[in-house]
Formats: C-alpha cells, structure tokens, sequence
C-alpha cells in the first residue's frame, strides 16, 4: 500500500458531505494513494462510521482556535478560527509525503504527480499572490513540525486569524525561495478567480485538475431539485456550472445513499430525500432547510431565485392570500 496520501478536514456534518465528495472524486481518477480525514468531536457517530467507509485513516483531533477575532473580523469569517485544527495533519507520520485538500475543493483529474513536490508547495493566492492558498498543499508530516507551527502560532499568531496566514509566515521563503514549490493554477483553480478573470478562465479553464469553491459559497449549499437531480446555478456563476452539477453528481451517485437521519444538520435532513422521484412535502422542506442554511451563510442568489423581484413577489402572495 502507498506511503503517501491525500488528507482532508471535516469539522462537522455537513463539512462532511464535502469530504465525502473530494473522498470519490479521487477515486474516480484512479488515484494509487491512501485518503485520510481529520475529525473533530463536532462530527456526528454515524458521519464517522460512514467516514470509516471510504477514507483509510479518519482521525479525530482536537480543535484549536487562533482567538484572533480583530483579525478575523476584519475577514468577515469567524468560523475560520477553527482551521487552524489543520495543524493536525503533521501528526499523521505513519505517512511519507501527503497532500492537504480542503473540504470544498473537487478533483477533476489524476494529480498524483503532486507527490513528486517537496514541502511546502502550494499554488499562489488570488488575493495576494506572493502568498500561497493553503486549500492544496504538499508536506510531510513530522512531529518536529508540528511543534514548531504551534509555538510559533502561540507566539506570532496569524495575520488573517486563520492557517493560511500562519503558514504563509512559517513557510515565509515561500515567495521567492524554489518556484518549483509553486504549483500551476489548475491545481487549486478558485471559483472567485474563475469569475474575475472570465476570459483567462474560458481559455485556460479545461485544464482544470483541482477546483477551489473558495469562500462562503459551498456546493452543498446550493439549491438542488431532487427530482431531476439538477443543481440551481446562482447568478454570477454559469462559468462554473459543470463543476458545481458534477459535484452533485458525486453526491448523488456515491454519497446519499449512504446518509442516515440521525446525522446531524444538512446531512440528516437530506438523508431522507428520495432522489429522481416526485417531490414530497417532505422533500420539498428539505430543499428548503438547502436555501435557509445559503441564506445564513451569506449565500443567497441575488442575481437568480432569491433576486428582490421574486422576494416582492412571494410578499405580495402572502399579502393576497
């Protein structure tokens, strides 16, 4: 069995989905790799046991907070805090080499190759590109590490209060050291660069091995009718329309079957969707349960179903009925 692999982060049930998802679509490249999962105790007994099923290794680690707040308010992501629980994934030294995937990133194609990089390569971030993005990396595991990121966590903190700083100022040669540690954009393509740079994206974007659905807009989040198993594309992101249905394809052919209801939030409310038949009520206020948790996490369509015309609209119904 290969001493290398590919480990992801679930710090709860519906993170879970997500993994769940990145889990398959290694699979379906055919990558020669183990997979593991880092867990909290946020992650429910029976999203563990279906863990268990598709991930060699799923470890349940502490969590660990930055307690930056001003700096994560100055992100606007609170829930950031929590990856710094990442750190975990330099423990795992029963592992040679590994490859870091966050939870909502999708694999499109082999990247074994990957394996091949030396610690710490990872793809320039679209907001500052003389950082990395830490949603794709490569490591390798070691305890001296480990230690070493956590005092200098405890000492320096993280300019933007979560792991991507931290790890951008630990690996801080990053920039200018080895361009061979500097991954290709198709390794870790963001769906926030994908809109802002339309045509480089029309061009380039077929070459796409691994994509980053960056920020708040999860797929798992999406609108999605379970009838036709069709995903709602929200306005502003047709250009990533193939990504986002082949994710639910994923979902729908590898993942739901084996949901249970006593999972907790999005996973056991949508274990209970039959998929590719009428819709029920019941399934009706499932999809529902989809749109009100976008709405929470700043997710709403604008720009499609949740545009202020069809808001007027469904006001001006309840006001006639």
């Amino acid at each position: 069995m290969s001493n290398f692999a590919w480990v992801t982060l679930a710090t709860n049930d519906s993170y879970s989905l997500g993994a769940l998802v990145v889990a398959h679509s290694l699979k379906r490249v055919h990558t020669a790799h183990q997979l593991a999962v880092l867990i909290t105790p946020g992650v429910s007994e029976a999203m563990k046991n279906k863990l268990r099923t598709i991930f060699n290794v799923v470890e349940e680690v502490n969590l660990l907070d930055s307690k930056d707040e001003a700096n994560l308010a100055l992100l606007k992501r609170p829930e950031l805090g929590i990856t710094f629980t990442k750190l975990h994934c330099w423990r795992l030294t029963q592992f040679e080499k590994c490859v870091f995937l966050d939870a909502d990133t999708l694999v499109l194609r082999n990247c074994d190759e990957l394996f091949e990089r030396e610690e710490l390569s990872a793809a320039p971030d679209v907001g500052w590109p003389d950082c990395f993005n830490s949603g794709v990396y490569v490591f390798r595991p070691s305890l001296e590490t480990f230690s070493n990121l956590m005092q200098y966590a405890v000492t320096n903190g993280s300019f933007d209060g979560g792991d991507q700083g931290l790890l951008n100022s630990y690996f801080s040669d990053w920039a200018h050291k080895d361009i061979a540690k500097h991954l290709p954009f198709i390794y870790n393509t963001s769906s926030v660069a994908s809109y802002s740079y339309l045509p480089a994206f029309k061009q380039f974007g077929q070459n796409t091995k691994i994509l980053h659905f960056i920020g708040t807009a999860k797929p798992w989040l999406q609108n999605f009718n379970s009838e036709s198993r069709k995903v709602y594309i929200p306005g502003g992101y047709q250009h990533l329309a193939n990504f986002l249905q082949y994710w639910w394809d994923i979902f729908c052919e590898d993942v739901h079957s084996r949901l249970s209801a006593d999972m907790a939030g999005l996973a056991g409310s949508i274990s209970n969707v039959k998929l590719g038949e009428p819709r029920t009520p019941e399934q009706a206020r499932s999809e529902e349960l989809i749109r009100r948790q976008s709405w929470e996490t700043g997710n709403a369509d604008y720009a499609g179903r949740d545009a202020f015309k069809h808001i007027w609209d469904r006001i001006q119904k309840t006001l006639d009925d």
